[in-house]
């Protein structure tokens, strides 16, 4: 028994017609005959007909596969890939290392799911993170040993920005901002304006300096009670090229 499909063309007309047949003998002589016309059902209707009449055992495709875990990625990929364009690895460190895949991993964690050191190590196993940026084992302890590394490079990476976002006579703009502390052992922790309307609490200032687009050049942290005017000159001066300086501070805008 097999299925088969003949196909005959008259001047252009191309006509199909499909069967289910089988053969038989008559004596010394081999007959065949139709069982069933198959020529309303489609190609694939009569592809598995012929796979059932070879011997093989159909079943639906969701009883074909075990899925045993399955991790988000899409929105993994699409945060890799921007820090990719941005050349964000070869900013922190000119050379791959563990301590800077730490910190792409970190960062882009901040960007998908923002949390704390150890649930951040939790959440990572959640999508496709850790894998993609190769710290599938990392622990608290090493993500804060990666943010010791980071500090100690800060002044290099923001000589890399300043290179890649400012020219000669550039125009860029600082702000000084806020959070209030609640703890007693940060040196920074000092009374002052409260930002967030806070009064009363410890604050730690930071200082931030972008281009005229906004994009970040560099940051500075100051106690709580620094005055915006006092902080402008030192953050203005750290990613300093020899070829641009700050010349102007009112606390919020700046010609350089």
């Amino acid at each position: 028994m097999w299925a088969c499909t003949f196909i005959s063309s008259q001047i252009e007309i191309h006509h199909q017609r499909s069967s289910c047949a089988e053969s038989y003998r008559e004596g010394a002589k081999v007959c065949k005959r139709t069982l069933a016309n198959l020529s309303g059902l489609t190609a694939s209707q009569i592809e598995s007909i012929r796979r059932v009449l070879r011997g093989e055992v159909l079943q639906p495709v969701a009883q074909t596969f075990e899925i045993t875990r399955s991790r988000a990625h899409g929105h993994v990929q699409a945060v890799a890939l921007a820090m990719q364009r941005l050349g964000f690895a070869s900013l922190l460190a000119s050379k791959p290392c563990p301590e800077r895949d730490l910190v792409q991993a970190m960062v882009a964690s901040r960007i998908i799911c923002p949390a704390t050191k150890l649930a951040t190590t939790r959440l990572w196993h959640t999508s496709t993170l850790a894998q993609e940026f190769g710290v599938p084992d990392a622990t608290e302890d090493d993500l804060y040993a990666a943010m010791d590394w980071l500090l100690a490079r800060q002044d290099r990476i923001q000589k890399k920005l300043a290179t890649r976002l400012l020219q000669e006579d550039s125009l860029v703009l600082y702000d000084l901002s806020s959070s209030y502390f609640e703890g007693a052992h940060c040196p920074l922790a000092k009374l002052g304006y409260s930002r967030d309307g806070k009064r009363g609490t410890l604050q730690v200032n930071y200082g931030l300096l972008t281009d005229d687009r906004g994009c970040p050049v560099a940051i500075s942290v100051h106690p709580g009670n620094t005055s915006d005017s006092t902080t402008f000159m030192p953050a203005g001066s750290t990613p300093a090229r020899g070829v641009w300086h700050p010349t102007h501070g009112d606390g919020g805008r700046s010609g350089a």
